[in-house]
């Protein structure tokens, strides 16, 4: 259903630092990395979409989105949890720590923080 996401970034070397360390922990793959556009993408392995990019945005101002939030699917609890902790580690905001959300369903465990950049992420898992 989703071909790709696209995080604007202010702080392009930040931001790559940041995201390198944090998708390993959700299984995601660089695919690659381009500082000179500068933008960078990773996938699950075996898998070439979705796609999940960052980059400069191409109007070169960047701007976290206002009532935007990007999901990305974990494969267990305890991977919610170590990429939360990364995340923070990294330099990201909490808005809300690991556990269970039993408003959205009986077993969804999520955790909410802020890139580096302002832009609201959530690290989820279904099961």
């Amino acid at each position: 259903m989703i071909s790709h996401v696209f995080i604007g970034v202010g702080d392009f070397a930040r931001a790559f630092g940041f995201y390198a360390a944090l998708m390993p922990h959700l299984g995601l793959a660089l695919k690659f990395s381009d500082p000179a556009r500068p933008w960078a993408g990773w996938m699950q392995p075996g898998h070439p979409r979705p796609l999940f990019l960052i980059g400069a945005p191409l109007a070169g101002q960047h701007g976290a989105g206002n009532g935007q939030m990007t999901a990305l699917l974990a494969p267990s609890r305890a991977a919610v949890d170590s990429a939360h902790a990364t995340a923070l580690a990294h330099g990201a905001l909490c808005e809300g720590a690991p556990g269970l959300r039993p408003e959205y369903h009986a077993s969804y465990y999520g955790a909410y923080f802020r890139d580096p950049d302002g832009n609201k992420l959530c690290v989820c898992c279904h099961d």
